[in-house]
């Protein structure tokens, strides 16, 4: 196991990354998902909940459902199950050395790619989802492709009612503000050991991060394509709620 921190092993990952990640046998299901496992084992429940509170079509049966980029780990065992037990029809979209993890089922189809260079999902799925997830994933896009080309092509496959979820997206300006405050200061010395509050560069250009900017901007440019977005509050009990933002969009 490594000895670097974790945001030293898991930072500045790409597509690339995660293929190469999805057949080293080192690696735990997590942390091939590109999280160490202190964080996220024991986290899917809260996780799952989460997620079908926010995508409810989820909850019930017959919805036909997109998961891009789904990884391999036991949040994306739990959903399938969630997702076959209902009769969904679940599409799962990632590498295919990441699919290589799951197996094709009658509810299961796997689509092989980099979301959006995927033309056959997007024309086979177009105005027909009920429910798209993309799940700790539009971080990895906006670090090497850009946000607006993977988002749109979201959007295009939600049918009337269908919601997207853009989910656990790290907000670097969120992170700064919680760190400049009492209770960051608090978390900040528990984490360390040390009494030295947390280094801030306050304003600074997040190189590389989303931040405020990008998230309102992701939020009026669905709403002025047509759809419903709301940004959303975090549960307390999620890996990182302190830090993390959730983006939904909804075709009316």
């Amino acid at each position: 196991m490594s000895s670097l921190p974790p945001h030293e092993r898991f930072g500045n990952l790409d597509y690339e990354a995660f293929q190469r990640m999805a057949g080293d046998s080192t690696l735990t299901p997590h942390e091939r998902s590109g999280f160490p496992s202190e964080l996220r084992e024991g986290a899917e429940s809260v996780i799952r909940t989460d997620i079908v509170a926010k995508l409810p079509v989820v909850a019930l049966p017959g919805a036909t459902v997109v998961d891009i980029g789904c990884g391999a780990n036991p949040l994306t065992d739990s959903l399938i199950e969630l997702c076959n037990r209902l009769g969904h029809r679940l599409t799962l979209v990632d590498s295919p050395e990441v699919l290589r993890h799951h197996r094709a089922k009658k509810s299961v189809t796997l689509v092989a790619g980099r979301f959006p260079d995927t033309p056959k999902l997007l024309s086979d799925l177009e105005g027909r989802c009920d429910a798209v997830l993309a799940y700790s994933v539009l971080q990895y896009t906006f670090k090497n492709m850009g946000v607006h080309a993977f988002v749109d092509a979201a959007l295009t496959l939600l049918a009337p009612g269908g919601r997207l979820l853009l989910g656990d997206l790290p907000n670097a300006s969120m992170r700064r503000r919680f760190l400049a405050s009492e209770a960051g200061r608090r978390h900040h010395h528990a984490q360390t050991g040390e009494d030295e509050n947390p280094p801030l560069m306050w304003p600074k250009l997040p190189a590389g991060e989303i931040d405020d900017a990008v998230i309102f901007g992701l939020l009026a440019r669905a709403r002025d394509a047509g759809f419903h977005a709301w940004l959303v509050p975090q549960d307390a009990n999620l890996p990182m709620a302190n830090r993390r933002e959730d983006l939904i969009c909804e075709r009316p």
